[in-house]
């Protein structure tokens, strides 16, 4: 069993200690311009034309959406072009690993509230 890299439970941690890893979070989190929440979904379709390959089976596709839920405004599928499709995928990596780190920052925060040692 790998011991070496074991976790600190955040209770465990002075208040020093938990500011510091804060602040190494904060010192993680990326430019955020690229910022894209969302998920991407790939599709493939039919046309319904009568006598299309797709009506054999052979869908037309696939292409590529980003799922953006129920954004105030927006159809909860938005096209991506085939060519920005790496790019809108860098993005919502992006996006996810943004939430990881500001999920660890509030994580400590609220460890330093129960301790009423937020500043």
């Amino acid at each position: 069993m790998d011991e070496h890299k074991k976790e600190v439970a955040l209770s465990e941690l002075s208040g020093r200690q938990l500011r510091a890893r804060r602040r190494r979070a904060l010192g993680r989190l990326p430019d955020l311009e690229g910022y894209l929440a969302g998920s991407l979904v790939e599709q493939r379709r039919r046309c319904g034309k009568a006598g299309c390959r797709c009506s054999r089976g052979e869908l037309h596709g696939p292409y590529v959406y980003l799922s953006v839920g129920k954004a105030p405004g927006r159809a909860p599928l938005v096209y991506v072009p085939q060519a920005l499709a790496p790019l809108v995928g860098e993005r919502v990596a992006l996006t996810a690993s943004v939430r990881a780190l500001l999920a660890d920052i509030s994580l400590i925060n609220l460890e330093l509230l129960a301790r009423r040692k937020l500043e």
